[in-house]
């Protein structure tokens, strides 16, 4: 689970103090998918970089399974987000490298002494002569990358590089390479926006299967409401720095009781 308390992050400069979070406070249940809305400028860029940490919050706490990574840093820190996986909007492959190179390239970079090899135990492992360590990755890293490229669809395009593909492909890449390490949350920044509605389509259809067959939990940042609707079973809604609306995505965009959610997703999505 991750719970964000009271999160707020402020960017100072010479002039002035803008507050780009405000006491932002939302609960993930493992295997949610969850969408975080709202137009630019809104906060759902800073606030996905801070549930990784690449920003640092300026206060307030981010748990992950009772872990609070704001207090962590260095060795640890590096550890923990082993646990999280993250896609972009312009994909970010590399171009010099093809499909399987892409998706085995978080897999490589990981040292050899901390490479956990499947059915085999840290003990058993560190037992283990640095020749067989490099030999079991090796093997564990090409068992991963075949999974990985059954699972979303590209076992024929394996030796193609991204010059070569198609904007749905290069999402597929990258999802997969998110995937390799098999991290237990997975971040969507604006996951789609580069791509037409019908490969938008078949993309969100394979993060669902995705959350089915892994139970990976997946947040969705977006400012489009159709993507959430597609496939987000909760959400929160981001305006000016704050949450104006929360709970399932059913609720938040149905319920005429609630007049700032009505309001809000009207002005942003009718």
């Amino acid at each position: 689970m991750i719970k964000i308390t009271d999160l707020t992050k402020v960017f100072t400069s010479k002039n002035q103090n803008l507050t780009v979070l405000n006491k932002i406070n939302i609960k993930i249940e493992d295997g949610d998918i969850f969408g975080i809305i709202g137009m630019s400028g809104a906060g759902k860029s800073t606030l996905i970089r801070c549930i990784n940490l690449l920003e640092k919050p300026t206060s307030g706490s981010i748990e992950i399974d009772g872990v609070d990574i704001t207090k962590k840093s260095g060795k640890q820190l590096l550890q923990l987000r082993k646990k999280i996986g993250m896609i972009f909007q312009n994909f970010n492959l590399l171009m010099q490298k093809n499909v399987r190179k892409n998706i085995a390239f978080g897999l490589e970079i990981i040292p050899v002494k901390d490479f956990v090899i499947e059915g085999m135990s840290k003990e058993d492992y560190s037992t283990l002569s640095y020749f067989k360590k490099r030999r079991f990755k090796k093997d564990e890293i090409k068992r991963r990358v075949d999974e990985l490229l059954t699972l979303v669809d590209l076992k024929e395009k394996e030796f193609n590089y991204p010059a070569q593909l198609s904007g749905g492909q290069r999402q597929r890449v990258a999802i997969a390479r998110a995937l390799a390490t098999k991290p237990s949350v997975l971040l969507c920044d604006e996951a789609t926006s580069a791509l037409d509605s019908l490969t938008t389509k078949s993309i969100l259809k394979l993060l669902k299967k995705i959350n089915e067959e892994t139970k990976v939990t997946i947040i969705v940042i977006t400012h489009e409401m159709n993507v959430v609707q597609e496939i987000c079973n909760k959400v929160v809604v981001l305006d000016k720095s704050e949450v104006v609306a929360s709970g399932s995505t059913q609720e938040v965009f149905s319920n005429e009781s609630s007049e700032i959610t009505q309001r809000t997703t009207h002005r942003y999505f009718s």
